[in-house]
């Protein structure tokens, strides 16, 4: 009889691990807005700005397979469904919360940046 469960997935560092947690455009963002407090779906659509229908459902789906997010389906009409970090959604979001302060400590300079490389694509006038 040959076992069907499939080792665990070999890391080559912690960060390895994380990154593939939260790999994809949106789902730090998620955490981040979740550590935050319960949210519908609707709420989440409306912070995590530019994301499509499909992402963020496919995104809170990873993430509920890979015991970050709980999804609390209310059985009410109108449909009532929250979403909130599982504790180990929290200490993700902890550890992600240095991040955030880089971010807000350095986001002229990122924005300098970024402005910078679409120049790169312009063609000259």
């Amino acid at each position: 009889m040959t076992d069907t469960m499939s080792p665990p997935p070999a890391f080559s560092c912690g960060l390895d691990a994380t990154l593939r947690i939260i790999s994809g455009k949106w789902k730090p963002l998620i955490v981040y807005f979740l550590a935050q407090g319960p949210n519908r779906y609707g709420e989440l659509r409306r912070a995590v700005r530019g994301v499509s229908d499909k992402m963020l459902i496919q995104h809170l789906k990873e993430l509920e397979a890979d015991g970050i997010v709980l999804r609390t389906d209310h059985h009410e009409v109108p449909p009532r469904v929250d979403y909130t970090l599982t504790s180990l959604g929290h200490s993700l979001a902890q550890a992600l919360a240095p991040l955030c302060v880089w971010g807000a400590d350095n986001m002229d300079a990122v924005a300098r940046v970024f402005a910078e490389r679409e120049s790169w694509s312009r063609p000259p006038a």
